[in-house]
């Protein structure tokens, strides 16, 4: 009691010790906020730039495997490594009950999107191309997400979907120049960009607290069981195992699998499907500039100006609204 009191006997006022206990807390409060604020900013752009590094990985790995071998081999791969994860880290696995709803995410998020995605450039679509009709996905989930999840996408947010799709078009204008491939490899690309739209929604309706290392083994193995026959089938299980090929598997496995895909769930968790499927408009441009620095892909004026209209995009469309000022 008289360690509270200053040397006046004055209980209203603290002890130099007290005080300096409150300005640590404050302090510390202060450090979270800005570490929080960090995250907020970098995560975004991380799951971005690695989410756009799969359309290059596949690509370079592409010649030495077949689309649906290469997604066996990469399932395989990263059930092990989050076997090992959740073992040593004790994470807790999902109840019988929710594997149903995990998997089904897993089946639309993984062997829809990423089966129809190699599908399409085994099939003759460009690289950009393909991106540039994923990247059509955050109109359709914008559309989706008020009758799904009861989320309201302001006029704002519609107005910044329409921009953002004017800018990926503007940046693969050049690809749509070399002719889109083949009739089946389009299709293939569609139903990656459908698969995961619903994908995205189904994730954040029925699996918003999965654990993201025990719940993402369930979804690569329901991926894993459901692609082996295309792999037999289709590629007659083929693959090289050159030094090229290894690099690519290795990308994907460690990089984008568990990096990106982890990113991606916690977006999900944080914040509205309509928001996180905004940030999708960017991967075609990053594509762009990742394939420039790689592979000497041409940037032209025009497609920096898209660029320019899909960062303008996401911000219309990611920005929050104003809270009222207080009395």
């Amino acid at each position: 009691m008289t360690g509270a009191l200053t040397a006046s006997g004055d209980p209203l006022k603290e002890s130099p010790e007290a005080a300096a206990d409150s300005m640590s807390e404050q302090e510390a409060a202060t450090d979270t906020n800005v570490a929080r604020d960090r995250t907020a900013v970098a995560l975004p752009i991380i799951f971005v730039v690695l989410w756009s590094t799969g359309f290059v990985a596949g690509k370079y790995g592409m010649p030495y495997a077949g689309p649906f071998m290469f997604l066996e081999i990469r399932y395989a791969v990263v059930i092990v490594l989050l076997t090992l994860v959740a073992w040593a880290t004790s994470a807790p696995w999902p109840k019988l009950r929710e594997i149903p709803a995990i998997s089904i995410a897993g089946l639309l998020v993984q062997a829809g999107y990423l089966g129809g995605v190699f599908a399409s450039i085994s099939y003759g679509v460009e690289a950009g191309v393909a991106a540039m009709i994923a990247g059509l996905q955050p109109v359709l989930t914008a559309a989706l997400a008020g009758p799904l999840l009861g989320e309201k996408v302001s006029p704002r947010q519609w107005a910044g979907l329409a921009l953002g799709l004017a800018g990926v078009l503007l940046v693969v204008n050049a690809k749509l120049g070399l002719g889109l491939g083949t009739p089946l490899g389009i299709g293939c690309a569609v139903f990656a960009m459908l698969s995961l739209t619903f994908g995205t929604l189904w994730q954040k309706r029925y699996c918003p607290r999965l654990d993201l290392r025990t719940g993402a083994i369930a979804q690569f193995a329901a991926s894993f069981v459901v692609t082996a026959p295309f792999a037999l089938w289709h590629d007659h299980l083929r693959v090289e195992w050159t030094a090229s090929f290894v690099l690519a598997l290795f990308w994907l496995c460690v990089v984008l699998s568990i990096g990106a895909m982890s990113a991606m769930f916690v977006l999900i968790r944080r914040g509205k499907a309509s928001e996180v499927a905004s940030l999708f408009f960017l991967v075609p441009p990053t594509t762009a500039v990742i394939a420039w620095a790689m592979f000497g892909e041409k940037l032209d004026p025009l497609s920096l100006a898209g660029m320019a209209l899909v960062v303008a995009a996401v911000a219309m469309v990611t920005k929050k609204a104003r809270a009222p000022a207080a009395r």
